[in-house]
């Protein structure tokens, strides 16, 4: 059995004006630090044997202050998914610039992708390889990974067999903590979205899709664990292409 701790990165500027960050190297903001502080703390006395991290610098910022004096693995497979003409804009400027590219980023469909982007099929290939890789170099071991709110959404719907099509569903605080497990090529979510540690610190940004405000409350900082099916390996690893 392999263990994973998947962690978002702290908050940024753009985090918090809802702007497309995709593969922009937006660094963290002030709460974003105060946040990895935080964490910092809340992981001092777990035992993780290996820290992995986007190479993007909002990623490793946060992988730095929590790891200690642990080398981190900087791997760009772990990297948020790329928006194309989108990274740098909040909405309303999307929808008044590229009208027609917004209409269809809206259907949420997962083979869809804004020119210069990747589609969220292509992403979430990308993502279940970083899986992969982690996984198969590090076998029987806990493994600390730091990345995005998007990668996240991908291991939570590949976890539950969740279709890909469709606005994001499950709560994906920055700093927040969540525990999955590798076991007989199985992926398995075994808590959530815990930030617990971030008590006192100012209330996240919402953190659905920037399309979809209304869809989901912003959640509180606590999370309960979760329970979920094992994703069978076929269902984790992408057909050829």
């Amino acid at each position: 059995m392999t263990e994973l701790i998947v962690i978002r990165h702290g908050e940024t500027d753009w985090n918090r004006q809802h702007r497309f960050q995709g593969q922009i190297d937006v660094p963290l903001n002030a709460t974003g630090l105060a946040q990895a502080e935080r964490l910092a703390q809340r992981l001092a006395g777990e035992r993780f044997d290996v820290v992995v991290a986007s190479d993007l610098q909002r990623a490793r910022a946060t992988a730095q202050a929590a790891a200690g004096a642990r080398p981190i693995e900087a791997d760009p497979l772990w990297r948020e998914q790329a928006f194309g003409v989108a990274e740098g804009l909040d909405a309303p400027t999307i929808a008044q610039r590229h009208p027609e590219l917004w209409m269809q980023w809206l259907r949420h469909d997962a083979d869809y992708a804004l020119p210069g982007g990747e589609s969220v099929r292509t992403f979430q290939e990308r993502v279940l390889r970083g899986v992969q890789r982690v996984v198969q170099a590090h076998a029987g071991r806990c493994i600390a990974v730091f990345t995005h709110g998007g990668v996240l959404d991908m291991l939570w719907r590949a976890a539950q067999n969740l279709p890909l099509h469709g606005a994001r569903t499950c709560e994906i605080p920055n700093t927040g903590v969540n525990r999955l497990r590798w076991k007989d090529g199985a992926l398995q979510i075994v808590q959530w979205a815990d930030a617990a540690h971030l008590d006192g610190l100012p209330t996240q940004p919402d953190t659905t899709p920037l399309s979809a405000h209304s869809a989901q409350p912003p959640g509180a900082h606590g999370a309960a664990p979760v329970a979920t099916p094992a994703a069978p390996l076929g269902a984790l690893m992408p057909a050829a292409r």
